[in-house]
């Protein structure tokens, strides 16, 4: 046997060096090297530190799904999914993970985001965008959600979905568009008819909220209908659709004024005002997540593409997140907390704790 290194002191070591701001296997292996006596005190490291060699060609040859599965036992561990919680998904594209050599395609990871306890639950490898309506029940059925509000956008408002989810005993918020246009259509009329009745024979709850700051006043207004079923024709064919919901934003800045509108599907008959701040809480998955990952990671300039590096990357990414959002003494963004864990021994080690928690 010709074994220089153990895997698990190589795991270690990328998580530390990620944790602490490397975004290459360049970045990690340095980062081992100059904290390679820390790294004695608790790693056998019988060969010293792996070169970034050996780190690019582990992680490049590791099987990427199995790694997943390990990802997702420990993020289990760390917090149980509790009734009434809104967990997001949706995808993102690794920008520069494509390989024109190869013809190999950008890498395209769909997600799933625990609002409350702001942890990434799990993810799934896609080679296009198009194919999150394939990854998703993939997604679906790899965690343990019983209880739970999923929300996702438009491109995951599906028949086949809505029903992986109900077979879950979990609920849905979908997004509806013009991807569903006869739905679309009829969603807009119930809430039109509903106006112009002075809500009259319908079946809705209301609810708004105001939020002002940096010259910015924006309200929020929702209607949720729970007589939809015997209003329109073609809902019944989604399964465990109970109500129908609109979500209104007017936003003023600098005396202009903008407003949205924005349509739902949902199997729970759950109050405007919870419902309103669930597809609120959808959008975490943008700015605590995927803008995260962008700002504070870097990861769309991650030039990381052969084999399974990318996919294998972006999980230890989201490793390094969420032990980063878990630690909660320093009041500050993750690009600092990174920084301030390469600097702080004592701090990277409460960050560490997280993954024996």
């Amino acid at each position: 046997m010709n074994l220089r290194h153990k895997f698990i002191d190589i795991l270690i070591i990328a998580i530390c060096g990620i944790i602490c701001g490397a975004d290459s296997w360049v970045a990690v292996a340095e980062f081992g090297r100059a904290k390679e006596q820390w790294f004695k005190t608790f790693l056998e490291l019988p060969n010293g530190i792996p070169s970034h060699d050996t780190f690019t060609n582990v992680f490049r040859k590791l099987a990427s799904k199995e790694f997943e599965v390990c990802f997702r036992s420990w993020t289990e561990s760390l917090s149980e999914v509790f009734a009434g919680q809104v967990v997001s998904i949706d995808g993102k594209t690794l920008r520069r993970s494509h390989d024109r050599s190869s013809d190999t395609k950008a890498i395209h990871m769909v997600s799933a985001w625990a609002s409350a306890n702001s942890l990434v639950l799990g993810q799934v490898k896609t080679d296009e965008k198009s194919n999150e309506i394939t990854a998703i029940p993939q997604l679906l059925q790899c965690l343990e959600l019983k209880g739970s509000l999923i929300t996702i956008d438009a491109m995951g408002c599906q028949k086949n979905i809505a029903k992986e989810i109900v077979s879950l005993e979990a609920d849905y918020l979908l997004a509806v568009k013009d991807n569903h246009p006869t739905v679309h259509q009829a969603i807009q009329n119930y809430f039109t008819q509903a106006f112009e009745a002075n809500f009259e024979g319908y079946e809705i709850d209301f609810s708004e909220t105001f939020d002002k700051g940096h010259g910015r006043l924006e309200s929020r207004l929702c209607w949720v209908g729970y007589d939809a079923l015997s209003k329109i024709e073609g809902l019944q064919n989604w399964e465990g659709l109970q109500t129908i919901v609109m979500v209104e934003s007017e936003r003023n800045i600098k005396d202009k004024t903008t407003i949205e509108h924005r349509y739902y599907i949902s199997s729970t008959l759950g109050t405007a005002e919870y419902l309103l701040d669930s597809s609120r809480k959808h959008w975490g998955i943008e700015t605590s997540l995927h803008w995260c990952l962008d700002i504070a990671f870097r990861e769309d300039e991650s030039r990381i593409r052969r084999g399974n590096g990318a996919e294998n990357f972006a999980i230890l990414r989201h490793i390094a997140l969420n032990l980063l959002k878990k630690e909660d003494t320093a009041k500050i963004g993750i690009k600092n907390k990174r920084l301030k864990a390469g600097w702080d021994g004592v701090y990277l080690e409460n960050v560490l704790a997280g993954l024996a928690s």
